[in-house]
Order: structure tokens, then C-alpha cells, then sequence
């Protein structure tokens, strides 16, 4: 079990409207780059079973860290706007390196949108 963890991944489709939905997946090297686990998750939930459309051809682009083992959670419903030199994955480094850990949850989510939400941090219903 040394290397491989349990990584919960939040797909972010829309921050106004909270509309995400988290999948697991097991097994997860944490010496592979942000980037290959980038890849391997766009090509799993492109042909996953039972996810809606709209989150299976979403164009997501970066990783965060929302929540590790252990640790406390932030109490935003979707993640945090906070710590983003600390919490946003850098595609050249190892998820290990990023701070990734067995039972961390990352948000993936399309950086363009979560620069306007940042600057404008409303929800909508």
C-alpha cells in the first residue's frame, strides 16, 4: 500500500452554483505527476458509467487540495478560496510533492472559471 492511496476528486462544474460531484479512486500512485493524474482522470471520467454528461466533458485544467485526513475542513461548500500558492497542484511536480496524501480530497476544476469566482465570490440559486 506504500505509494498508493485513496484520492477523493471533486469535479467542480460550477462554483455560483455549487454543482460539483466527488469520485474515489483507489489505488492512486502518489509518485506519478499532477499532470499524468490530471490525464488519467479526464480519460476515467469521460467513460464513467452513471456521471452526468455535463461533468464528463466539463474542460477541467487544475487541482486543489480541499481537505487531507486528519485535518480540518474548510467550512465553504465547494473549496476554499484561500492558500492557493500551498493548494493548487503544479502540473511538473509528484502528487506526493504537491502534499497529497492517502484520503485527500482535490478539487478539479477549470482554472478560468475559478478566476472569476474569486474575483466575484457569489453563489447563485
Amino acid at each position: 500500500m506504500d505509494g498508493e492511496a485513496v484520492v477523493t476528486v471533486r469535479l467542480v462544474r460550477s462554483f455560483e452554483h455549487r454543482n460539483f460531484k466527488p469520485i474515489v479512486f483507489h489505488g492512486v500512485s502518489l509518485d506519478q505527476t499532477v499532470q499524468d493524474f490530471i490525464e488519467f482522470v479526464r480519460v476515467d471520467i469521460a467513460t464513467k458509467p452513471g456521471l452526468p454528461l455535463p461533468f464528463r466533458k466539463y474542460a477541467y485544467d487544475k487541482m486543489k487540495i480541499i481537505h487531507q485526513a486528519h485535518g480540518a475542513k474548510t467550512n465553504e461548500l465547494v473549496m476554499s478560496l484561500y492558500d492557493d500558492d500551498k493548494l493548487i497542484l503544479q502540473d511538473d511536480q509528484t502528487l506526493r510533492t504537491a502534499g497529497v496524501a492517502n484520503e485527500t480530497e482535490v478539487a478539479f476544476f477549470r482554472e478560468e472559471d475559478y478566476s472569476l469566482y474569486r474575483a466575484n465570490p457569489k453563489t447563485a440559486w
